[in-house]
């Protein structure tokens, strides 16, 4: 070989290995990721146990929360925080001492992280400052009962005021313990949904077994906004409290508990918050009914919604729509409904109200409070804005899909999944589009090798450099077998959260 063909044969290799390279940093490239044209996926850092919150430092340095544990409040693993460099994990601070799981909003905010969690000696939701080098952490707000059920404190950002605004969940799927909240019951016997202000219930009661250990009936009369066990009366009122469920909550960060005040309720389960910095006007995802529990509603979606200040939102007497649960439409079959009783009258098993709305003075919105409609069951979780750099896109609203947990949350669904993506809404319209996905619906673990794909992204946020962020939960599956030992029937694989970086390669 002459030296001029040796030159090209060794320039000829040099491009198939740079081709290669680029390949190999180029996970979409070999993946199940679907993209609209123009834009880039690549892996930020990969082995995250149930990451949740996002944020970025003064400095531009990415931080995000491992939560410790899920829907179960138990600690499975340490809840952490964790710098992101390079893609190298750096632990900031291990939480697990102070707090108990599930730690799921992050913020950096005046050199300090703020948090999200349970407070270890009652389960009630929490909020906690932790200092830059993650050694000093101190409680700041507690005592959102709520927060001792499935749902709890969830997303924390800082407002234009500059003030906290803090999403919470209410206890329960509707509004009424069942036995379907047995694990969490049996640690808080005296769980229920707390409102915010004053309400004047119907008094339906609703007939289930009763679980508890000794109980001295089969069956048990459980009312809404009661323990479980507990009958209502007609005309009964139940007291607000600043420090309830289905709520945003906010409050100055320097004086939490002195200056808390209910920014809007009436919520099924917020998860995530997001400000339009252009228009100041404040975005929420919310997880919408199961069909479960005492009262199980069939809804026809999941929303993100329009939070306008001092509004009740409806729960849990209407839809994610905001239409009335009377309607014959949100009705199960009979085989998955407690029989209602109205003191001992039998009305049979419908769903209908819990709360008496004219005597508690409650106004319900429509639906123009909606800001996208979700498939139902796609638990839209947190979201953000996309910022000037995002071109004919910016100012829309960008939402994570966790996806469905089927069949405990909905037993009546099909196979089709739901969720398990990243969805832009317009917000001028309302129209929603998926922005990444798979090839095929559902995980990616199920149709591809682990880690070329979106398994159940629960956070997005915009960076510093107007890049997207996706906070990629990682793997969660069904057994129900564990319902037999008193647990909640899903399982976590530690390790398998990553975060995705999606970037605009074209116009």
């Amino acid at each position: 070989m002459n030296k001029l063909a040796l030159v090209i044969f060794t320039f000829l290799l040099m491009l198939v290995a740079s081709a290669a390279l680029a390949q190999a940093a180029m996970p979409a490239s070999d993946g199940v990721f679907v993209l609209p044209e123009g834009y880039h996926i690549e892996l930020v850092t990969e082995g995250l146990t149930y990451p949740t919150g996002l944020t970025w430092d003064d400095d531009g340095t990415m931080y995000v929360a491992e939560a410790g544990g899920g829907l179960n409040p138990e600690q499975i693993t340490d809840s952490r925080i964790l710098r992101i460099q390079e893609g190298q994990n750096e632990v900031v601070a291990v939480l697990t001492p102070h707090v108990m799981a599930a730690v799921i909003g992050l913020v950096w905010h005046d050199g300090a992280f703020y948090i999200t969690h349970r407070d270890k000696s009652d389960l009630s939701g929490a909020v906690s400052r932790v200092s830059a080098d993650g050694e000093d952490v101190t409680t700041i707000l507690s005592g959102i009962m709520d927060s001792q059920s499935e749902h709890q404190v969830n997303d924390l950002r800082v407002g234009p005021d500059g003030r906290m605004y803090l999403a919470t969940g209410p206890a329960g799927n509707s509004g009424v313990m069942g036995p379907d909240l047995a694990p969490w019951i049996m640690k808080s016997p005296d769980l229920h949904t707390v409102p915010c202000e004053d309400i004047t219930l119907v008094g339906r009661n609703f007939q289930t077994p009763d679980f508890r250990p000794n109980a001295p009936e089969e069956t048990t009369m459980t009312g809404a906004y009661v323990p479980f066990g507990t009958a209502t009366e007609p005309g009964q009122v139940i007291a607000g409290v600043t420090k309830c469920g289905g709520a945003i909550l906010t409050f100055d960060p320097n004086d939490a508990e002195g200056t808390l005040e209910v920014h809007a309720w009436g919520f099924r389960n917020l998860i995530g918050l997001a400000w339009n910095p252009e228009s100041g006007e404040l975005y929420a995802g919310e997880n919408g009914y199961d069909v479960r529990g005492a009262r199980p509603v069939l809804d026809e979606m999941d929303v993100s919604l329009r939070i306008e200040a001092g509004t009740w939102y409806g729960f849990p007497d209407f839809s994610a729509n905001r239409e009335p649960l009377s309607d014959e439409k949100f009705e199960v079959p009979d085989e998955h409904q407690a029989m209602v009783f109205l003191g001992q009258e039998e009305l049979g098993k419908d769903l209908d109200f819990v709360i008496d709305h004219e005597a508690s003075g409650l106004t319900p919105p429509d639906s123009s409070v909606v800001l996208g409609r979700h498939p139902f069951n796609s638990s839209p979780s947190m979201l953000d804005v996309a910022p000037e750099s995002w071109g004919d896109w910016a100012g829309h609203v960008f939402v994570a899909e966790w996806g469905d947990l089927t069949p405990p949350t909905n037993p009546l669904r099909g196979p089709e999944p739901a969720g398990f993506r990243v969805v832009r809404i317009d917000p001028e319209t309302g129209a929603l589009e998926p922005f990444v996905s798979n090839e095929q619906p559902g995980p990616a673990s199920l149709q591809d090798p682990f880690g070329m794909g979106i398994e159940r992204p629960f956070n997005v946020r915009f960076g510093p450099d107007g890049a997207m962020y996706i906070v990629d939960y990682g793997v969660v599956t069904i057994n129900m077998a564990l319902t037999q030992q008193g647990k909640p029937p899903y399982v976590y694989q530690m390790g398998t959260g990553s975060i995705w970086k999606v970037t605009r390669t074209g116009q």
